[in-house]
Order: structure tokens, then C-alpha cells, then sequence
């Protein structure tokens, strides 16, 4: 037997994904044959939620058309026609680039690797998903996370952004509508950051995965629908709006300036011909469910406001605990106002209730503040049980826990 041990690389140590890591313990807590209450995962088809027929349709009968080889780098013709389509939707001018990819986290992933150099930095969103600061540690990049603002529906705070950049920022990142807050930011506040890039030199990377799923009748604004000369990249993808997150299919639209962005779209072609394509029969799905019925969004936001409307009552109505209203997705991101450390509540939580949420610490949050992340797509008897579950268990843990600090 070899008498060595294989050492993984550096650049794997600070990779941690909460939203997947909690389901370790949850899958310990299961085995003893508690109840389980996920909503940790934003899966919507574990629950009562179905993709647009007519997609799931068209992706059928490519297979069966035998569609199932090698497609171009950057997308299928009519993927990439109906992108263009959508860029237009959203006021997107200027386009230079559009390219197809295994999910809208691939393209961020490779945006970022033709981008960032080792030892610079890009400005990340706090609270923000996961998988920025995990490519980002993989790239080896230095951590410069901006925070949103709590006091004023989770918005950019555009202050800390300005004290944030330095020399060797090359890009800022927007999650709009965000995950995990569900907030959506304002033209106002996509204003200020555009005049940033243009101080600053930076490059916008607009993740906009959830841009159609709002409430109350609220708008969303693409950032690069603003201006048409400042480099930016909008992602997006079929996984959120059209349900479908196990075909991994998204996108990435460069706009901007063509001389500034020239060499970069070539440097991001080059990744995306060393990885051969996206997956090939699903991409026949991206034209019908762009350019097709959009029903189900409507059906889709009823049930989403309602699920929305019963977590931020009834978290609210959890002594210690606060709860700002989405405006879109499907993510809430509570406080904890007397809680010292939500990876241990969160812990305590399935471990005693069943109640799978993600730790506030998996996503970023200010200093000497604690939250976690509820996902609210299950059916609302669900919700209900688990958030009489939640409001039980806060009660019990501050009383075992803050009073004599956390062990």
C-alpha cells in the first residue's frame, strides 16, 4: 500500500457551498427518521412546479431527432437568435457576443477565469450566492465583497461599494433580483453603479437568472438596458423563470463597447471552445420558451406571492426574529436579532425540528449580524408547519443557548 497521502490543491480551501454542505447534516438527521422540512435547496420541481410543456416538448423531439452530438461552442442558431430576442426584450443594445452554456453558472464561471489575473479582485455581493466567492477562490482572486443594505430592502449600498474599489478591481457583480434577499434594485441604484464602472474602469456582470420572477407588480430593470458603451455581461438561463434547473441551461449576452471588449470576448470564445458546447438537445429548448407561451409566469407568481406574503407574516411574527419583504425569486433572508451564531442555530434547528434552512454565514452577511435563507416554494402547509417549527425552536434556543453563550 502507498505510505502517502495525495494533498488537493490551495486553491480548494476557502470552496464552500452552504446551501449543499447543510444537506450533509440534514441527511444524518433524516436516517433517524425525523420529518424533514427542506427549504434549503431552490429546486422548484421538488415541489408542486412544472416547466412550460411546450419546452419540455421541443427538447423531446430533439432528442428523438438525434440531436444528442456535439453542438457549436458558443449555442445553437436558434438558442442564439432567440437570446438576441430576449436581449432586445429587456432594451439590451449594442450586443456583441451572445453564447450558450451548462447552466448560467458556467458562464460565470468562465467570464470570470478570462477576466481576473492573480491578485485582483472583484467586487461580489453580500448577501450573495455562494458559487461567486467558490470560482473565486479557485481563481485564486482576492475577496472584495460589498454589502446590501438591510435598512433599505437590500439595495447596493453604493457607499461601501465606492470605499470597496482600489488598483486592482477589474469587475463588479449584481444579483438582481438577488439570491438570497429576493430584493430588486432600483434604476436608481443601477445608475450609480454604471457611473462607478465608467469611473473605474470595471466591467458589470449582471446575473439576472430570476428577472421574471417579480411581485407586487414590480418592474425589473437590466442594468445594460441603462447604457449601451459601459462592458457587461447579463446572465441568464432557462433553470429559475422556465423551471427546468436539471437541463443546466444559460446564457451569457457581452454588450458594450466593441473595441473595449474585443479581446475579452475572444479570451472568454477560447474557454468556450476548450469545453467543446452546453448541452446540445436542451438548447432546442431556449426558442419556444422565450418566445412562447408565458402562462405559466403568472400562475407561477400567484402561488409565489401568496408563499411569500404567509413567510414574511409569520417570520415577523417571531419574537427576535425580522424579515424584509422579497420583491422577487423565491428566497427570504430572515435576522436574527438574539442569536450570536446562525450556523450553530441552523445546526440545532434540524437537528431538532427537521427544518432545513441556510445558515446567513453561508452567503455573506455585515459583521455582528446572524440570518438564514428560507426557500418558500413548497406548498404553503408546508411552510406553515415549518414556521410554527421555526418560532418554537427560536424561543427554546435563546433560553439554552444566549443565556449561557454558545457551546
Amino acid at each position: 500500500m502507498p505510505n502517502f497521502v495525495i494533498k488537493p490543491a490551495v486553491r480548494t480551501n476557502n470552496i464552500t457551498y452552504a446551501v449543499r454542505d447543510i444537506v450533509v447534516m440534514a441527511n444524518e438527521v433524516a436516517k433517524t427518521g425525523k420529518e424533514m422540512l427542506y427549504l434549503n435547496i431552490g429546486d422548484p420541481n421538488l415541489f408542486d412546479w412544472e416547466p412550460p410543456k411546450h419546452l419540455v416538448e421541443e427538447t423531446y423531439k430533439a432528442m428523438l431527432k438525434n440531436f444528442n452530438g456535439y453542438a457549436p461552442s458558443s449555442g445553437i442558431k436558434q438558442a442564439v437568435q432567440a437570446i438576441e430576442k430576449e436581449a432586445e426584450k429587456k432594451g439590451i443594445k449594442n450586443v456583441q457576443d451572445i453564447f450558450v452554456t451548462t447552466g448560467a453558472s458556467e458562464a460565470i464561471d468562465i467570464c470570470l477565469t478570462a477576466l481576473v489575473n492573480d491578485g485582483e479582485n472583484v467586487l461580489t455581493p453580500t448577501p450573495g450566492y455562494p458559487l461567486y466567492t467558490a470560482i473565486q477562490s479557485k481563481l485564486q482572486t482576492m475577496e472584495n465583497p460589498y454589502y446590501l443594505d438591510e435598512n433599505n430592502g437590500w439595495q447596493p449600498n453604493i457607499e461601501d461599494i465606492k470605499g470597496k474599489i482600489n488598483s486592482k478591481t477589474r469587475a463588479i457583480i449584481l444579483i438582481n433580483p438577488n439570491n438570497p434577499t429576493g430584493s430588486n434594485s432600483s434604476p436608481e441604484t443601477l445608475k450609480h453603479i454604471i457611473d462607478l464602472a465608467i469611473e473605474h474602469n470595471l466591467v458589470i456582470f449582471a446575473d439576472e437568472i430570476y428577472d421574471k420572477l417579480l411581485m407586487d407588480g414590480k418592474k425589473h430593470t437590466s442594468i445594460a438596458a441603462l447604457n449601451s458603451e459601459v462592458p457587461m455581461i447579463t446572465f441568464g438561463g432557462l433553470s429559475k423563470n422556465y423551471m427546468v434547473p436539471g437541463f443546466r441551461i444559460g446564457w451569457g449576452i457581452v454588450s458594450g463597447n466593441k473595441t473595449i471588449l474585443k479581446d475579452y470576448i475572444e479570451a472568454i470564445n477560447k474557454l468556450l471552445r476548450a469545453r467543446l458546447s452546453a448541452n446540445h438537445p436542451e438548447q432546442y429548448g431556449i426558442a419556444p420558451a422565450l418566445l412562447g407561451d408565458q402562462s405559466h409566469l403568472e400562475v407561477a407568481m400567484k402561488k409565489l406571492t401568496s408563499r411569500r406574503n404567509l413567510t414574511v407574516e409569520m417570520m415577523n411574527a417571531v419574537p427576535g426574529i425580522s424579515c424584509v419583504a422579497p420583491e422577487g425569486a423565491f428566497y427570504a433572508f430572515p435576522r436574527l436579532h438574539n442569536v450570536t451564531d446562525d450556523a450553530h442555530w441552523t445546526s440545532q434547528l434540524i437537528k431538532e425540528t427537521g427544518v432545513v434552512v441556510v445558515p446567513g454565514s453561508g452567503f455573506g452577511q455585515m459583521p455582528g449580524t446572524q440570518h438564514f435563507r428560507i426557500v418558500f416554494l413548497p406548498p404553503e402547509n408546508i411552510l406553515e408547519k415549518a414556521y410554527k417549527a421555526i418560532a418554537s425552536f427560536n424561543g427554546k434556543y435563546i433560553e439554552k443557548f444566549e443565556k449561557v453563550g454558545v457551546k
